[in-house]
């Protein structure tokens, strides 16, 4: 996402809302251009969003209550960092989850979202033995997304959103080097044929583990979650 600053006349009108201004928050956060600890300076937001000092402060209390943000008296907001316990907390409701959501999409996603689901494996396929740690964590996250909305449970796709986004910086550096991308798609591979096939337990027991092992790989990287 680029910066959302619209000509003198828009910005004047502040057309930019408070949803834009948290999604560009979000995914800075997600992609590490904000970091843990690091302060966020209002005057800064207006000036690269071009969106009014309120609304900036909206969308900067909307992070605060998601648990991205630290809202502190006197020093304003900064990026909440995450405790290895923190993490820990994070997957294991994530494994629940999203083990449920591969459950249902075996059960009930239509012919036409399975075949989307095989046609991204085999992108994520394509990302083996490679260091595009950038393409595979958007692929990574697409496939993702297009089981969690098979599962057709609107609050499973709300709830584990929220899970998702303070991890999401670890995904597009350290986290997948070719070896991680290696491992971790090989899960892929597995949770997306049994979801094809229509097996349920074995999509979710495939999924729990695979939310597993990503919770192995993240606690060894102690550096980028310490507070």
């Amino acid at each position: 996402m680029g910066t959302m600053k619209k000509n003198s006349a828009a910005a004047g009108a502040d057309i930019v809302s408070v949803t834009d201004i948290a999604d560009w928050l979000r995914d800075r956060i997600r992609r590490g251009r904000f970091v843990a600890g690091q302060r966020l300076i209002e005057a800064d937001i207006v000036r690269d969003t071009g969106a009014s000092r309120s609304r900036v402060r909206e969308a900067i209390q909307r992070l605060e209550m998601e648990g991205l943000l630290v809202l502190e008296e006197f020093r304003g907001a900064s990026v909440k960092g995450f405790s290895a316990d923190e993490l820990r907390q994070i997957y294991r409701t994530r494994m629940a989850l999203e083990g449920m959501a591969a459950h249902d999409c075996a059960l009930h996603a239509s012919a036409e979202r399975k075949a989307e689901l095989a046609r991204l494996q085999e992108e994520l396929n394509s990302c083996e033995h490679t260091v595009d740690h950038d393409r595979f964590a958007r692929l990574n996250d697409a496939w993702h997304q297009q089981i969690i909305q098979g599962a057709g449970n609107a609050y499973i796709q709300t709830f584990l959103e929220r899970l998702r986004v303070p991890i999401y910086r670890l995904f597009f550096t350290t986290f997948y080097k070719a070896d991680r991308i290696n491992a971790a798609n090989a899960g892929h591979r597995l949770i997306t044929a049994a979801i094809v096939k229509g097996d349920a337990q074995e999509a979710e027991r495939l999924m729990r583990a695979h939310v597993e092992e990503g919770l192995t790989a993240v606690l060894t990287l102690e550096d980028e979650f310490r507070r």
